[in-house]
C-alpha cells in the first residue's frame, strides 16, 4: 500500500495500491481539468484544510457506496413531506448559497477536520459555472427561505454527491429524493455517495465494487 504525491501532470496512481480507506494520493491542484479527470476515473478530493496544511487528499475507494435513482427509498414520513405544500424544490437556482450552507451549517467550518473551505468552494463554483456541478435547493414557501439542499459534480450521466445540509428536519432528504427522480426521468445512472452514512443507507444506498462502479461510468 502506498500514498503518492501528485505533481502538475494530470495522473492518478492505481487505486489497488492505495490505503484500505481509499486514500491514494496527496497534493496536486483543484483545477477543473484535474477534478473532471478525477471524477471520470472514480477519484475525489477530501480537503481537510484545517488539518492538512492546504494539501488535497485524493481517494478512490474500491468499495463504493451509491444510490441508483430507481432504487431511492421514500419513507412514509417523506411521502407526507413530498405532498406538503410547505416546501418548493429547485435545481441550480442558488448554487453559491447551497455550497456556503454546506460549509457552515452546524459550525462544520470550525472543526479541525473541516474540509469545505474557501479553496474547495472556489473550485466547485468554477465547475458549476462550466456546467459540471449542480445544486438542489429546498425552499420554505413562507418567505422563500432556503432551508436545505445538496450539491455535487455532474458527469457521465452520474451525480457525484459532495455535501448536503438541512436547516429544518429532512430537508436534505427531500432534495435527494427530487434529485433521484429527476435523474430517473432523464436516464441518469447513479448517485455516488462517496461514503456510507446511516442517513443515506435508509434511503436506498448500497455497496458495489469499484469494477461495477467503473462499468456504470463507462457505459
Amino acid at each position: 500500500m502506498a500514498v503518492y504525491g501528485l505533481d502538475e501532470r494530470l495522473w492518478f496512481p492505481d487505486p489497488y495500491e492505495g490505503e484500505p480507506d481509499g486514500l491514494v494520493a496527496v497534493y496536486g491542484d483543484l483545477s477543473p481539468e484535474r477534478l473532471l479527470f478525477a471524477y471520470s476515473n472514480g477519484y475525489f478530493p477530501w480537503y481537510s484544510y484545517r488539518a492538512t496544511a492546504g494539501a488535497p487528499f485524493w481517494y478512490c475507494p474500491l468499495d463504493r457506496f451509491v444510490i441508483f435513482p430507481d432504487e431511492i427509498h421514500v419513507s412514509h414520513s417523506m411521502r407526507q413531506m413530498l405532498r406538503s405544500d410547505a416546501y418548493e424544490v429547485t435545481f441550480n437556482e442558488d448554487f453559491p448559497a447551497v455550497i456556503q450552507n454546506c460549509s457552515t451549517v452546524q459550525e462544520r467550518n470550525v472543526d479541525f477536520g473541516a474540509w469545505l473551505g474557501p479553496d474547495m468552494i472556489d473550485a466547485y463554483t468554477r465547475l458549476y459555472r462550466l456546467g459540471y456541478a449542480s445544486s438542489v435547493e429546498v425552499w420554505e414557501r413562507d418567505g422563500h427561505r432556503l432551508v436545505g439542499g445538496l450539491y455535487g459534480v455532474t458527469l457521465c450521466d452520474c451525480f457525484f454527491g459532495e455535501s448536503m445540509f438541512s436547516l429544518v428536519p429532512s430537508a436534505s432528504k427531500l432534495a435527494l429524493i427530487h434529485l433521484a427522480r429527476k435523474m430517473k426521468e432523464k436516464g441518469g445512472k447513479l448517485i455516488d455517495c462517496q461514503f456510507e452514512t446511516p442517513h443515506l443507507k435508509t434511503m436506498g444506498g448500497r455497496h458495489i465494487t469499484y469494477e461495477e462502479y467503473m462499468k456504470e461510468l463507462r457505459r
